[in-house]
């Protein structure tokens, strides 16, 4: 078994890393980071290679593998209708994932290991901007509890395994993310790919205009996801505590500005249509980011540059891996992308 190592030492670029659930938005960005700073000897697996619910198998990849560092960024995630349709499924096989890798990487002498949640794991109605300490202090989303439940049961377990094996087990908590690789259903995709989406459908097809819900003045934070795996790395290297880290922008745009910005970037000349007889949902939701500007680090992805660069990859595919190479000017919708991501899955 390993005790806690100090923080604030580089990682050995020749350490074995574990990123689960590396075909993801998050996983695949942190293969990214991790290989772009010099780490040269991650290793890798796919849902069919090795299914991280059954135990067995896991406790055998890591007799043989030996990982010294891991990043669990393997989860089942969907949208609101999903989580309400399969509640059983989300709480279940994300707790079957965590307890696995979490119980495994500890017996099996990993050094280290990074377990990412979601900021769905604070109440509905928490405090603004949402500090750490809001964890637990009411009643959840209802859309999405069932997820959150598991998320926040992923934190109290590395939490218990830190403190009584003295185990090197840290959490960290992204807002909402978005770049390569994100999911644009048109059903369970997030705010800002569903917008492109239907932006860049409305442009192919030549519509006059395009209807969003609501009023566009609720404020959210986004975080590009190349932000989040640098952070990730950072976290690695630089972090070493019980409680769970807040990864945020610590900037705030209305729904309206993030429309209309990506309406610019898609190049719609449409118009936008706000249906105020429609939700807005919560007012406002932005991480407290202090904690880990404090430890001195900082994102660096401009939200236009982010959208700006999404937009790219949507076009012209992704550079790290071998999606169908077509420019999304010669098709009507994004299902060859979603048809993609689901097969790297």
């Amino acid at each position: 078994m390993t005790a806690i190592d100090a923080v604030g030492s580089k990682l050995d670029k020749s350490a074995k890393i574990f990123v689960a659930g590396h075909r993801g938005l998050v996983g695949s960005a942190v293969v990214r980071r991790l290989r772009a700073v010099g780490f040269t000897n991650l290793i890798l697996r796919s849902h069919s290679e090795l299914d991280l619910t059954i135990q067995s198998a896991v406790k055998t990849f890591f007799s043989i593998e030996k990982p010294q560092y891991v990043i669990l960024a393997a989860a089942k995630v969907g949208g609101i209708h999903a989580n309400s349709t399969y509640p059983a499924d989300f709480i279940t096989v994300n707790l079957q994932i965590q307890t696995n890798v979490i119980d495994s990487a500890y017996r099996y002498g990993v050094k280290k290991l990074l377990f990412l949640g979601s900021s769905c794991i604070y109440p509905k109605h928490a405090p603004q901007p949402i500090p750490e300490s809001a964890l637990l202090t009411g009643p959840l989303e209802p859309t999405n509890e069932w997820y959150a439940i598991a998320k926040i049961a992923g934190i109290k377990m590395c939490q218990a395994y830190r403190i009584q094996y003295k185990w090197d087990a840290i959490s960290a908590m992204p807002t909402n993310l978005y770049g390569p690789n994100d999911n644009f259903h048109p059903e369970n995709s997030h705010v800002l790919p569903a917008l492109m989406r239907r932006f860049h459908e409305a442009k192919v097809s030549g519509a006059k205009e395009v209807v969003v819900w609501g009023s566009g003045s609720p404020l959210r934070e986004f975080l590009h996801v190349d932000d989040l795996a640098d952070s990730v790395v950072f976290l690695l290297e630089n972090y070493s505590d019980l409680e769970h880290v807040n990864v945020g922008s610590g900037k705030e745009v209305s729904i309206k500005e993030l429309a209309e910005l990506v309406k610019e970037v898609v190049g719609f000349e449409g118009e936008l249509v706000w249906d105020t007889s429609k939700p807005d949902g919560t007012p406002r939701k932005l991480m407290d980011n202090s904690t880990l500007a404090k430890l001195g680090w900082e994102p660096k992805i401009s939200l236009r540059d982010g959208v700006v660069g999404t937009y790219e990859w949507v076009e012209v595919g992704s550079k790290m891996s071998s999606p169908p190479q077509v420019g999304l000017n010669e098709v009507t919708n994004f299902d060859w992308i979603v048809e993609w991501v689901e097969q790297l899955r």
